[in-house]
């Protein structure tokens, strides 16, 4: 069976899924794949220096982030091009690895780690989605510790994505992650006895 795994930021999602892999998961991390499509030699990374031209690569031929952020984040035409090369191949290389790994493993539980997953509207390439979360005062409050964060740089963080309320309905499976560490272990142990992971 595969999962879907996603959450707003700083709900707590890596701290799940580590529980989860500690119980026999196979994780797949979709933004490691996001990573390795624009490795140099991969032809993602050739159609985005096409695209974007070569100051989006650094001397080493490696992509250099930070100069491709700075035009697609400006501008959302730019942002679209960059989607329509990188996501068909994130998809597909996220299904090869979900499929091998179910083939290999049947009695294994495979989960994806998407963290935009609704907004990506991937739900169906999943069996079942699973949501990390944690009410949005307590995500501001988590959000600020953890990146030494003002509340207004917190807030505009929360905005750019997907409100964690609207998430929650539409998650076919809820882990609370309001309480602590020991909280949760027991939310992901019974839900791992469902699966009949235990």
């Amino acid at each position: 069976m595969n999962i879907g795994l996603t959450g707003g930021i700083a709900c707590g999602k890596s701290t799940v899924a580590a529980m989860l892999v500690k119980r026999g998961a196979i994780l797949i991390d979709a933004d490691q794949i996001a990573r390795e499509v624009v490795l140099p030699g991969a032809p993602a990374l050739g159609l985005v220096a096409e695209r974007f031209g070569e100051g989006v690569l650094m001397l080493d031929g490696t992509l250099n982030r930070k100069a491709l952020g700075e035009i697609v984040f400006r501008d959302a035409a730019a942002r679209k091009d960059l989607e329509a090369i990188l996501h068909p191949r994130i998809r597909a290389l996220m299904r090869e690895r979900m499929e091998s790994s179910e083939r290999e493993f049947p009695h294994r539980l495979v989960v994806v780690d998407v963290p935009l997953l609704f907004e990506s509207k991937l739900e169906a390439m999943f069996e079942e989605t699973l949501l990390v979360y944690i009410p949005r005062e307590l995500q501001l409050k988590r959000l600020q510790a953890r990146d030494g964060l003002t509340l207004q740089q917190a807030e505009s963080r929360l905005a750019a994505q997907m409100p964690i309320e609207a998430k929650r309905e539409l998650a076919d499976t809820i882990i609370d992650n309001s309480g602590d560490l020991a909280a949760a272990e027991q939310q992901v142990a019974e839900y791992c006895k469902r699966k009949g992971m235990e």
